[in-house]
C-alpha cells in the first residue's frame, strides 16, 4: 500500500474563534456559530442525518465541492491543496465553532496538514474497520471506498490495529460516487452499474465468506440497498456517520446553539446543479441554497 509523505502546498491562514483547550474544544463560542461539513459531493448528508438526531438544535453550513468532484480519481497532492485551501476560506468566512471533514478520501490524506493550519477543531472521517472487525463472524471483512482511500498507509494502520488476524479485502469502487450523485438528483440507478462496481471485490479469494463490509465513503449508503441487492441480505453494512454525529456531540458539550438563520447548503459547482437537490437538501433542512 503506498504511503506517501505530505504535499508542500497546504498554505492557509489560522482562525481564532474562541479559546481552545488542549483537548481542541472550544470553551467560548457564538451560540450562533455553525458545524461546518465539507464533503466533495453529497455523501456528507449522510453524516448530517446522523447529526440531526444527535443535535437538532445546531446550526449547520453544509458544503460540498461538486466543481472538485471526484476526490477518488485525483492525487493525493492535488487532494490535499484543494481541501487546505477550501476549508482555509470557508473557516475565515463563517468562523465555524466545529469542522467535519466528512468524506473519508479527503480525511485519509489531508486531515493530519489541516489540523495543522487551523485551529479550529476538526472531526474527519476514517473507514469503520474497528467496528467491523469486532462483528465480523467468518472473520472476512469487505472494505468499499474510493480507489485514493484504499491505498492509503491510514488504512494500512487501522488494519494492523483492529483487524489483525482477519482478512480484510479492499476494493476501490469510485463509480458508485458518481451512482450516488445520480440517485440523490432523481436518477433511476441501473442494478447492473452497481453489480460492476463490485465485481473487483467478489472476485478476490475469500470474498465469499464476506459477511461485514464497511462502506468507506460518505457516498455510498445512499446506495445501501442497491449494494445490499448484490452483497445479500446477510452481509453487514458498516459506516462511520453514527460514531462521527457522536465524537461532534461530545466537542461541542455544553456549548450553546442558537439558529438565528435557515442553514445553508454550499456548493463550488453550479447553482443550476445544486437546485436539482434542492427537494434531498430540502428534506434536511438545508433551505439556503448558495454558491461558495
Amino acid at each position: 500500500m503506498t504511503n506517501l509523505s505530505k504535499p508542500q502546498a497546504c498554505h492557509i491562514g489560522q482562525r481564532k474563534a474562541g479559546k481552545a483547550n488542549v483537548k481542541g474544544t472550544i470553551s467560548i463560542v457564538d451560540a450562533s456559530a455553525p458545524i461546518l461539513l465539507f464533503d466533495s459531493g453529497v455523501g456528507g448528508l449522510t453524516v448530517l442525518d446522523e447529526l440531526r438526531k444527535a443535535l437538532p438544535q445546531a446550526p449547520v453550513i453544509y458544503a460540498a465541492d461538486i466543481a472538485g468532484l471526484p476526490y477518488g480519481t485525483k492525487s493525493e497532492a492535488e487532494v490535499a491543496a484543494r481541501v487546505c485551501g477550501l476549508l482555509g476560506r470557508m473557516a475565515e468566512r463563517w468562523q465555524p465553532r466545529l469542522i467535519c471533514i466528512a468524506c473519508n478520501t479527503a480525511s485519509t490524506i489531508a486531515l493530519a496538514m489541516v489540523r495543522d493550519v487551523l485551529e479550529t477543531p476538526i472531526v474527519g472521517t476514517v473507514p469503520a474497520i474497528k467496528p467491523a472487525a469486532a462483528m465480523t463472524r467468518s472473520g472476512v471483512i469487505g472494505l468499499l471506498g474510493t480507489q485514493a482511500t484504499v491505498r492509503q498507509g491510514y488504512v494500512d494502520r487501522l488494519e494492523n490495529e483492529f483487524a489483525s488476524g482477519r482478512h480484510l479485502l479492499r476494493h476501490g469502487a469510485n463509480g458508485l460516487v458518481a451512482l450516488a450523485e445520480d440517485k440523490l438528483r432523481g436518477q433511476q440507478i441501473d442494478p447492473v452499474a452497481v453489480e460492476q462496481e463490485l465485481e473487483g471485490l467478489l472476485a478476490q479469494p475469500h470474498a465469499e465468506a464476506i459477511d461485514t463490509l464497511v462502506l468507506a465513503c460518505t457516498h455510498f449508503p445512499l446506495l445501501a440497498d442497491e449494494i445490499r441487492a448484490v452483497m445479500g441480505n446477510d452481509v453487514a453494512l458498516v459506516d462511520g456517520s453514527a460514531g462521527i454525529a457522536r465524537r461532534i456531540a461530545v466537542l461541542t458539550e455544553g456549548q450553546a446553539f442558537a439558529r438565528h438563520e435557515a442553514d445553508r447548503a454550499i456548493t463550488t459547482g453550479s447553482l443550476d446543479d445544486w437546485e436539482r437537490l434542492r427537494p434531498a437538501l430540502g428534506a434536511r433542512d438545508l433551505t439556503s441554497l448558495e454558491r461558495f
